[in-house]
């Protein structure tokens, strides 16, 4: 048996699960391990687990490693346990008239999905009721993407603006790193009880009103051919039909990152042009700062 063929078999939360292949390199580069993910993912669900609970899951797997090519999975897979908490939503795209989505409540869920390896963790907006049904959105998102020659220091302007500009309308926004090149701000809103097509149209209005008020800054609109040197702020990931990378998950880029809670202090700093660097984050990074201040997202939770 080569090391890459490997299997443990663990107890987790009264769950059995096998875990394969702990040795096999998930980032070539780095020489991280599938057993390193699933050490990361274990030690982060206390406060990764909150962002995720009751949220239908779509991951993005690469069980090959992110230098080969992976695959994104709504539906859950045929041979999971049938202790994995389940939903079956209409399918907004053409084809199948349904999903099945995972929704990853617990440590076992998580790890569950680790060992498939489920690098990547996206999740919508908006949570589930206790039928299994969506609600209103919770959440609002911005996603600040940084049109080259332009950087997160860039995205940081941006998000104090955003950020006055939401205080205003009594919503409190807090950061993350995408754990790419961008920023993405969230904001409690189920005290302001938005439908999804509500909330869509509302982040719209903001960007477009922000764009308005920094055209040299700032672009709303999609089209490639207007984003370069400029913040493109994505309001479209408001969509119900979408999702965004959940809090603390890993991305699959050549070495190993985060998209990381980061406090406005930092945000601040950088804006200024304090070290960019110091808005990317890797997996012992992350986990040495929950270890030192817990969930800086904590206040999304509501």
């Amino acid at each position: 048996m080569s090391p890459t063929d490997e299997r443990v078999t663990v107890t987790i939360e009264g769950r059995e699960l096998s875990l394969s292949n702990l040795a096999k390199p998930m980032y070539p580069a780095t020489g991280f391990t599938k057993g390193e993910l699933l050490d990361y993912y274990a030690k982060i669900a206390p406060v990764m687990l909150p962002h995720l609970r009751g949220r239908p899951v779509t991951v993005k797997r690469f069980p090959n490693g992110v230098e080969a090519s992976g695959f994104i999975e709504k539906n859950v897979p045929k041979h999971a346990p049938d202790w994995i908490r389940t939903v079956v939503l209409e399918r907004k795209a053409k084809g199948a008239d349904t999903n099945e989505y995972a929704v990853v409540d617990d440590l076992a869920s998580l790890v569950f999905f680790a060992n498939l390896a489920a690098i990547e963790f996206h999740t919508p907006m908006w949570r589930l009721d206790r039928a299994g049904q969506p609600v209103k959105p919770d959440l609002i998102v911005f996603d600040l993407d940084p049109g080259d020659p332009a950087t997160i220091v860039q995205c940081c302007e941006v998000s104090l603006l955003l950020r006055e500009r939401l205080a205003g309308d009594g919503i409190l926004l807090e950061a993350k790193t995408s754990g790419s090149k961008g920023l993405q701000l969230y904001g409690a809103i189920g005290h302001r009880g938005f439908d999804g097509h509500e909330v869509n149209t509302y982040a719209h209005e903001v960007a477009k009103a922000v764009e308005a008020a920094e055209p040299e800054l700032v672009v709303s609109r999609m089209t490639k051919l207007l984003r370069e040197g400029k913040i493109l702020i994505d309001w479209s990931q408001n969509n119900p039909a979408k999702t965004t990378v959940t809090p603390y998950s890993l991305r699959a880029l050549p070495h190993p990152s985060v998209s990381t809670p980061v406090t406005w202090d930092e945000v601040e700093e950088c804006a200024g042009g304090g070290r960019k660097e110091r808005l990317g984050f890797g997996p012992e990074e992350v986990l040495a700062r929950v270890s030192g201040s817990g969930d800086f997202f904590a206040a999304v939770l509501g």
